[in-house]
């Protein structure tokens, strides 16, 4: 197959572009998917992605962040914790709102958090009467601990005042005691959710990959049978390997009834999150937790991007109606509303992935795209172009002229090879002139500023407390 227009081709290929390169999916194709269909793309931007530091969104803006995703093709959206205070419940409203006119898809599953205790879910029911919700107009995500660390350790004086024991024998106590509170708590938490007009439950136990195996198909079965409906096993703290991965994830849906759909949450401390993903979803899981331009806590989480069209691209899994030429333009939205750039080198969607200086690479890609574009820029939204500098060669040079020609006819100057090298002799003189300024410290330094001043230091905490005590003091 010749090379197509849209690569800015010279030559015409005589082999087909199967002979000259070898496909990635060629070391794919036998690891097995469910179908695509069946897949679920399970965003937390709203939730997640605002616990990155810094990052505070209005209740409008989670609105059109809700709304660009459910354009782009997202399945279901978690939307945090109406409970919390009215800015949470305002966005939920206006979510729910957009799904009545419209704007935001019918079928999007929407998705309310709270702890497993009743008093939760009441303030999460309240909170939804307050904005006219039903409760089956949503899911619930009641979540509970699931290592042994978190159970014993960080909620479990709460287990056992549930169990009625005294908190003196909080330390004593085995983690069998904890492991079987924990599943009594989750599980009537369950129930109780389900007999309050809940008809979608979601459940699982944060710092599930450094919990038990056994443990979690346990607690899984036993919050099925309560009347739960999708199982989340969370990757808390970004630890795993895709080789634990597998080892986890096959055992667990081994263990699960067949009709029932896992949910994962990577988080992507060791850059790890989109390969546990797919590795995940290799081994027959059917939902994924991503957040839009990777943003969370720490390293953040699975970026959408980076999973979706890894598995297009290099698996052959294709999502059906996902836009995936809306990723480029979907970056820079939530760029411009979180205050965070991604990296220019960012895998498919940073602003420099399609760029080429390289006089070595720019002649190649004058050729044909291909030569240098694992990606389709096309595909994600983006545009190859040429950044011009130090390492820039005649060829690309020569191009651009050529291509503005008319233009500069006009200007009374004539493209000849003379005029391509002096140009791109200043280029390099210019580019050159820039380095010695010692600019680049100081876009470092604007950045840094800039993505400090974002949220509060502690400085300005104590500042505000002085603040407030010098006014009581005044009123006193």
């Amino acid at each position: 197959m010749a090379s197509q227009s849209s690569n800015h081709t010279l030559v015409e290929f005589r082999e087909p572009i199967e002979q000259l390169i070898r496909d990635p999916r060629e070391f794919t194709r036998d690891v097995k998917f469910p179908p695509a269909s069946e897949l679920r793309i399970y965003d937390t931007s709203l939730r997640d992605g605002e616990q990155m530091c810094g990052i505070a969104y209005t209740p409008e803006t989670k609105y059109e962040i809700c709304r660009r995703l459910s354009d782009i093709g997202v399945h279901i959206m978690d939307v945090g914790f109406p409970a919390v205070s009215a800015d949470e419940r305002r966005s939920l409203q206006l979510i729910m709102e957009g799904k009545r006119k419209g704007e935001i898809r019918e079928d999007l599953d929407v998705v309310v958090m709270c702890r497993s205790t009743a008093k939760d879910i009441d303030a999460t029911l309240e909170a939804l009467a307050e904005i006219k919700v039903a409760p089956s107009a949503v899911t619930f995500f009641v979540f509970t601990s699931g290592s042994d660390l978190h159970m014993k350790y960080k909620i479990g004086k709460a287990l056992l005042a549930r169990e009625g024991k005294p908190e003196s024998e909080w330390l004593d106590l085995p983690l069998s005691f904890y492991r079987q509170a924990n599943i009594r708590m989750q599980c009537d938490a369950i129930r109780y959710a389900r007999d309050h007009g809940v008809e979608r439950v979601e459940f699982g136990g944060e710092d599930g990959s450094r919990g038990d195996v056994s443990y979690f198909i346990e607690l899984f079965r036993a919050g099925l049978e309560a009347g739960a409906t999708r199982p989340s096993w969370p990757d808390t703290v970004g630890c795993l390997t895709p080789e634990a991965t597998r080892w986890h994830c096959s055992r667990i849906i081994a263990a699960m009834p067949k009709d029932v759909t896992l949910l994962n949450h990577f988080h992507n401390d060791y850059g790890l999150g989109a390969i546990n993903c797919i590795t995940s979803l290799a081994c027959g899981w059917k939902a994924f937790t991503v957040t839009a331009n990777g943003y969370g806590e720490r390293a953040g989480n699975v970026p959408l991007h980076q999973v979706i069209t890894a598995l297009r691209v290099l698996y052959g899994v294709e999502i059906p109606g996902f836009k995936y030429h809306k990723l480029w333009e979907l970056a820079r939205f939530m760029e411009s509303v979180s205050g965070y750039p991604i990296q220019a080198h960012e895998p498919i969607i940073g602003a420099n992935v399609f760029a080429h200086e390289s006089g070595i690479h720019t002649h190649a890609m004058l050729i044909d795209r291909r030569m240098y574009e694992a990606v389709p820029a096309e595909l994600v939204g983006g545009q190859m172009h040429f950044i011009y500098g130090k390492h820039s060669g005649l060829a690309v040079v020569e191009a651009a002229l050529k291509k503005h020609e008319g233009k500069l006819r006009t200007a009374g100057v004539s493209v000849n090879a003379d005029l391509a090298k002096r140009v791109l002799a200043e280029v390099k003189r210019v580019r050159q002139e820039r380095a010695a300024a010692g600019t680049t410290a100081n876009i470092i330094n604007e950045y840094y500023a800039g993505i400090q001043s974002l949220g509060l230091t502690e400085d300005d905490v104590l500042d505000i407390a002085e603040g407030i005590g010098g006014r009581q003091r005044a009123a006193v």
